[in-house]
């Protein structure tokens, strides 16, 4: 399977599970040097990447489902962009997902260390519906296929929803926000890098 997936989406998928199954060996440990660290807390500038490969270990379900996530939209944006673009865009919405997180943990006076890397992927979810709006998407528990732009914006104001009122707490709701503002900001940049010519 994983050998028809292209280079960049292949390597994040399999690089994500390898990290996780080192975290199962050698517990917190890991956790404690490469998890985004609050500022003032342990933060290190290395966490600004190295967070969104690791998942919270007492939960098989947050690495599954970012993986899952990452393969089902990984592969189209990738063909399409090619590697090197669609890494930019990836890691781009990395790295917004963790200033975000970083400035809402320093708003709230949260200990709590991040890890995941939903911020990337919620970046792949926004890339996918703005280049692909009314490609039609079967989520659960709707019973009916949606457009990607639909199931993104409702996605989207759920999190916004979320992360306002506090109701899922242990989730970063602003970080996965700020994968989003990333890969949005990319995109407009090449749009406009593009009309330049």
């Amino acid at each position: 399977m994983f050998r028809y997936l292209p280079p960049a989406t292949r390597t994040i998928i399999l690089s994500n599970i390898a990290v996780f199954l080192l975290q199962l060996l050698v517990g917190p440990a890991l956790e404690g040097v490469f998890a985004l660290q609050p500022l003032g807390q342990g933060f290190e500038p290395w966490q600004l990447v190295t967070y969104a490969f690791l998942h919270d270990r007492s939960s098989f379900a947050h690495i599954f489902f970012n993986m899952f996530a990452f393969y089902m939209f990984g592969p189209e944006l990738e063909r399409m962009w090619g590697t090197r673009r669609f890494t930019v865009l990836y890691f781009a919405s990395v790295l917004a997902a963790a200033l975000v997180q970083l400035a809402t943990t320093s708003l709230s006076g949260s200990a709590e260390a991040t890890e995941g890397a939903s911020g990337g992927v919620f970046g792949l979810l926004l890339a996918f519906a703005l280049l692909f709006p009314r490609r039609k998407l079967f989520v659960i528990p709707i019973p009916i296929p949606i457009p990607a732009w639909l199931f993104v914006t409702l996605y989207g104001l759920l999190e916004l929803f979320l992360g306002v009122t506090g109701r899922e707490m242990g989730v970063a709701h602003f970080a996965h926000l700020g994968g989003m503002l990333g890969a949005a900001l990319v995109m407009l940049y090449w749009r406009v890098q593009a009309s330049s010519r």
